[in-house]
């Protein structure tokens, strides 16, 4: 037992702020489970030890190990349904200087230099005895909520052993922190692998991307084409904040391989996405609009692709960008391999599948016929008047604790930058929307990532695609158009496994909406306040489900604020035309209610939640 230990790696897992202190979180890379420490008494167990409940003691097993601080997705324990790492599509990344955890030996070797931490060794102890067997592929089904349907489809592949991928590609896969394959993965990779046509559905942080790449990898390796002659792989995605990200993911995983991955998006210079193409790239990664631009000037090559992936397809519709996609597509063979991944199955995205797919097999995580919100998320919906929103909003900020990274979504660009205006003296803020440049896109997202601007305000434009895996709350200013976007706008949290909450204001304007949400609250086993329910009974009503997909009259999408596509795109229409592409001018929040509030009667205001924060980073 003790070569055995000594020979796997232990790692701290993400901090859980809900662990009684001195518990620590570790993962054994042997096996990919979670586990906890008590560093005071030595003492190991699998079952989360909580204040009430007194912990069981196990036999520990003490070993000098390296131990990598990262920041990765969370883990499960092994007893329950999450085994696997639950990756959002974003993979994880070293931790700003393991703010947390004794000193570790042999810190070079994991990419931390001994200078950081000292060279003394730390004695972690492993578990004492392994879980329960590998459940059978049926069991594993059911447990993740798995369905298939479209002929023989072959089991899941449940643990990475069992893929079969190259092994310099399971090593990129393992350190980057992943345990097993997320249900989607398992699913979706030896469907691909066999090279037919997918339809996957699942929801936004459950591990898509990978679920694509990987076999696009093997793929490129059987097919060998010149890059310069034009891409093999084509992956088209609805914005380009989701775009750079798979560009990000795509070079992470394919480096090994030599793969080679450009990125191509609106809102920059078209000079370096050119230059890239003329270079060569076996993958290509686009927004529909700016891809369409590039072909208008016929300076790419689809005539290569046999292996198209549609990501976030259901957005790319709600976004006008059907016929974009549909004109890209008659550039290539209809010889090839079309996968699609989407959020949500409405009724616009099955008529493009079935006109572009050829026999797929559907893989469906969960129920796909109901809108349902992440249950790790608390939602907390407050009828508040126009006129006391500002107030309110900063009463939740200063109630986070310091340093917590918050989203907050408004309906119009205008919206956001002035509550950004407002916001940013007590709280550090910075907005994002379609009118920015992508540097100023860039700049802020890396400030908010860092920690540096902790409160982020946004349009709907990071409502997908954004993958920040430590935000803590999401506070929609003005209600969305529909549930489906709120449903997505408060996935910003809670992912990975993490809790969340998200706190939503509404209105007597947004009654139309009141029973959606109420089915949406009941799913998700929260409270639903009693003015909801009022409203809803005055008949407020709402909408059929995803009646919003159906293309509005003359047969248009809604452009939104996207700000993605080139001159073939809806989204990128003159603003101040009346077209579907405008965003909306008027807020629900009239600019005259936004004032600040009154200063308090006891002396000056209270000190923002965010301070510590600030002063650390001046």
């Amino acid at each position: 037992m003790a070569a055995t230990a000594a020979a796997s790696v232990v790692r701290y897992a993400p901090e859980d702020h809900t662990l009684p202190k001195p518990w620590k979180g570790l993962i054994d890379d042997r096996t990919g489970y979670l586990y906890f420490w008590n560093p005071e008494t030595n003492v190991t167990q699998y079952e989360k030890p909580t204040p009430s409940l007194p912990p069981k003691f196990s036999p520990a097993v003490s070993v000098s190990s390296s131990v990598q601080v990262q920041q990765t997705d969370a883990y499960a324990p092994p007893k329950d349904d999450d085994k696997y790492s639950r990756g959002s599509e974003r993979v994880s990344r070293f931790s700003e200087g393991g703010r947390s955890g004794p000193p570790y030996s042999n810190g070079a070797a994991n990419g931390v230099g001994d200078s950081a931490y000292g060279a003394a060794s730390t004695r972690v102890p492993l578990p004492s005895s392994a879980p329960a067997s590998e459940l059978s592929p049926e069991a594993y089904s059911r447990r993740h909520e798995i369905t298939v349907s479209g002929g023989q489809v072959p089991p899941p592949l449940m643990s990475f052993e069992a893929t079969g991928f190259p092994p310099e590609l399971l090593r990129e896969v393992l350190s980057a922190g992943f345990s097993a394959p997320t249900p989607i993965q398992a699913q979706s990779w030896p469907i691909a692998m066999q090279g037919r046509d997918i339809v996957a559905i699942a929801k936004t942080g459950s591990g898509k991307t990978l679920g694509y790449l990987i076999p696009g990898f093997l793929h490129l390796q059987r097919i060998r084409n010149d890059s310069r002659m034009g891409p093999t792989i084509l992956v088209l995605s609805p914005t380009r904040e989701l775009a750079t990200q798979i560009q990000e993911e795509a070079v992470k995983f394919g480096r090994s391989s030599r793969i080679s991955c450009t990125c191509l998006y609106g809102g920059a210079p078209k000079g370096p996405q050119l230059r890239d193409l003329e270079r060569g790239a076996d993958i290509v990664v686009a927004t529909p609009g700016r891809l369409n631009d590039i072909l208008e000037m016929r300076r790419i090559s689809l005539r290569q692709i046999s292996y198209l992936v549609l990501d976030e397809a259901d957005r790319m519709l709600d976004m006008g960008f059907e016929p974009q996609i549909r004109k890209i597509v008659k550039e290539i063979p209809t010889k090839r391999q079309t996968l699609m991944y989407t959020a949500t199955w409405p009724k616009g995205v099955r008529k493009i599948a079935a006109d572009l797919l050829v026999n797929p097999a559907q893989v469906n995580i969960g129920n796909v016929d109901e809108l349902v919100a992440n249950k790790s998320i608390t939602q907390h919906i407050e009828v508040v008047a126009p006129m006391e929103k500002q107030r309110r909003l900063e009463q939740i900020l200063r109630s986070q604790e310091p340093g917590s990274k918050v989203i907050i979504f408004c309906s119009t660009k205008r919206m956001c930058d002035q509550l950004t205006r407002n916001l940013t003296r007590q709280f550090g803020a910075a907005a994002i929307h379609g009118d920015k440049s992508q540097p100023e896109r860039d700049n802020v997202l890396n400030q908010f990532r860092s920690g540096r601007t902790p409160v982020l305000v946004a349009t709907d434009v990071a409502a997908r695609g954004l993958d920040v895996k430590d935000i803590r709350a999401v506070v929609n200013y003005d209600f969305p158009n529909g549930v489906e976007d709120y449903v997505h706008r408060i996935g910003r949290t809670g992912r990975a496994g993490a809790t969340g909450q998200a706190f939503t204001f509404f209105g007597d304007q947004d009654s139309k909406h009141a029973s959606d949400l109420i089915k949406i609250l009941e799913g998700a086993n929260q409270r639903v306040p009693p003015q909801i329910r009022e409203m809803a009974t005055r008949g407020g009503g709402g909408m059929n489900k995803f009646s919003r997909w159906g293309p509005p009259s003359g047969g248009r999408g809604r452009g939104g604020d996207s700000g993605y596509g080139g001159r073939g795109s809806f989204a990128s229409r003159d603003r101040s035309s009346n077209g579907w592409g405008r965003e909306r001018e008027r807020s629900r929040s009239p600019e005259r209610f936004n004032r600040a509030p009154p200063p308090s009667s006891t002396g000056s205001p209270p000190r923002s939640f965010h301070e510590t924060m600030m002063m650390k980073h001046r």
